[in-house]
């Protein structure tokens, strides 16, 4: 069964993922602990909700649960040493330039629930109801974040703003 959700819903979790993380290692590490989640809560899942809805819960909370992990450790401690960081560092793929890096920075640059909201709503086409499901807030706050959301972006982005 968990093959089958992969094949169905793998390639849109895994585009949140690398939208949610500012690296393919951690969307990788991400997708991967979402697809472990799931599987490891797939007899907790309510039939009554939409099941592509209930994985981005899981996704969400794991992103959440990085995150707090990412705050107590220090980017270095993760490396044993020199040699091992400078080993990754350099293994990183470059980043392709487009036309739209400059967007994507500015969405990374967002308080975290405003970045959150906007993601879903405008990179993963989700409307305000399924975002608020999804984040668990009212519609109205969703709208609020993706309001404070668009006035952060149209400041940063405008040329003369």
């Amino acid at each position: 069964m968990i093959d089958e959700c992969i094949s169905r819903y793998g390639k849109r979790i895994f585009g949140l993922c690398l939208k949610l993380c500012k690296n393919s290692m951690d969307a990788e590490d991400l997708y991967q602990e979402t697809w472990i989640k799931a599987y490891r809560f797939i007899d907790k899942y309510d039939n009554a909700r939409e099941f592509e809805g209930w994985l981005t819960s899981i996704c969400l909370n794991a992103y959440r649960d990085m995150l707090r992990r990412q705050r107590w450790k220090s980017m270095l401690a993760v490396f044993k040493s020199n040699e091992e960081k400078d080993f990754v560092m350099n293994s990183l793929p470059a980043e392709t330039e487009d036309n739209y890096s400059h967007v994507r920075e500015a969405v990374n640059e967002l308080p975290e629930k405003c970045r959150m909201a906007t993601i879903l709503y405008y990179f993963n086409d989700m409307d305000v109801k399924k975002v608020a499901e999804i984040l668990k807030m009212p519609e109205g706050t969703v709208k609020s974040h993706l309001s404070k959301a668009r006035k952060i972006l149209k400041e940063r982005l405008e040329p003369n703003g």
